[in-house]
């Protein structure tokens, strides 16, 4: 244990002690959580930062389109901050959209792959969003980040796991990067272990508290795209791009990094910042000093960080941005075992159509 954990584990002590309590308030019934007339999907993890929760709420948004369900994504948004709106907004477009427009890089990215093929509950109270998404005839639902959201009903539970730093250095928040203990997976249906083929060392910790199945699943780099004015644009080859320099505020940055040299992108320089961060001028030419001092070409980020660049770059500046999904293994098997799931724990009203999923 490193010196600073010592300093930091009675608050990670208090942390876990809090979260017991909670867990088994709701689990003895103290404490009640909402239930929706509806599927609820969990995409949850046990870590704190990114492990491919928002891929694999896409991933999931899409299957359950292309099955022609109406689909409802829930989301607590970035803080889960509330969002006011002005009576010239409002007359001016519909609530939904402006609350995405101005919610977390996360749910802008989601509705730009989307569309209006799904409706958004964004905000803290994720049961009271659905209910009103479910009154307006959503009867399936990707619930993210819901793992430890016990305040609603979920049918399935899928935890994600990233190999490249799978448990958070074994410490709950703040001395590690746990959320909860590792026993907590016992109450995950699916788990999905993410960035790498193969890792019997991680299933063989798994096993130690879950019999749920494991399945992999790798970002995969689908397109390098040029950013004109704040919009992607036509892509471009990823070997055509020469020496790019990578800046981004993700919760896994090199795995970010790890995805593109993957993809034979060459890399001459990194800057990362904190997850969500907002870029300013100053950290625009902060940036693009230190891409000219790697001989980089151009400027890469992720999709997240195009709702975070607020103009702070020049029209002169050559930026792309990567576009990723997930390529889960065994897809086929996975989309079963959700649905069979959901099935076992699904209220009469909408059994029928899992059945005929």
């Amino acid at each position: 244990m490193r010196p600073i954990d010592l300093t930091l584990w009675p608050v990670s002590f208090l942390y876990g002690a809090a979260n017991h309590l909670r867990a088994r308030a709701y689990r003895t019934g103290l404490l009640k959580s909402g239930r929706l007339d509806a599927v609820v999907i969990s995409v949850g993890n046990l870590t704190a930062g990114g492990t491919g929760k928002t891929p694999m709420v896409l991933w999931i948004a899409e299957k359950l389109l292309a099955e022609g369900k109406s689909v409802g994504i829930l989301t607590r948004g970035y803080r889960g901050r509330p969002i006011s709106i002005s009576d010239a907004d409002a007359a001016a477009n519909s609530t939904e959209e402006i609350k995405i427009a101005n919610s977390s890089d996360e749910v802008q990215m989601l509705a730009a792959r989307l569309g209006n093929r799904v409706r958004f509950g964004v905000g803290a109270n994720r049961f009271e969003n659905g209910c009103k998404l479910a009154a307006q005839g959503v009867n399936w639902f990707v619930l993210d980040d819901g793992f430890q959201h016990w305040h609603l009903e979920r049918n399935v539970d899928i935890v994600l796991i990233d190999a490249m730093s799978p448990f958070g250095g074994g410490q709950l928040l703040p001395a590690g990067r746990l959320r909860e203990p590792l026993a907590a997976l016992a109450r995950a249906d699916v788990v999905v272990i993410t960035r790498t083929e193969s890792s019997p060392g991680i299933e063989t910790t798994i096993r130690r508290h879950s019999a749920a199945p494991i399945f992999y699943a790798q970002p995969h780099l689908d397109s390098i795209r040029k950013i004109e004015a704040g919009r992607l644009t036509d892509p471009v080859s990823p070997r055509a791009v020469g020496s790019l320099f990578v800046f981004c505020a993700i919760g896994n940055p090199n795995g970010f990094v790890q995805t593109l040299t993957q993809a034979g992108v060459t890399i001459a320089g990194r800057k990362f910042f904190s997850d969500h961060h907002r870029f300013t001028r100053a950290d625009a030419d902060q940036i693009l000093r230190a891409a000219q001092a790697a001989g980089a070409t151009a400027l890469i980020c992720t999709e997240k960080d195009l709702y975070n660049l607020n103009g702070s770059f020049g029209d002169d500046a050559n930026l792309l941005c990567a576009t990723i999904s997930l390529k889960i293994q065994h897809q086929d098997d996975f989309w079963h075992q959700i649905i069979s799931i959901a099935g076992d724990r699904t209220a009469p009203l909408v059994s029928g159509e899992i059945a005929d999923a």
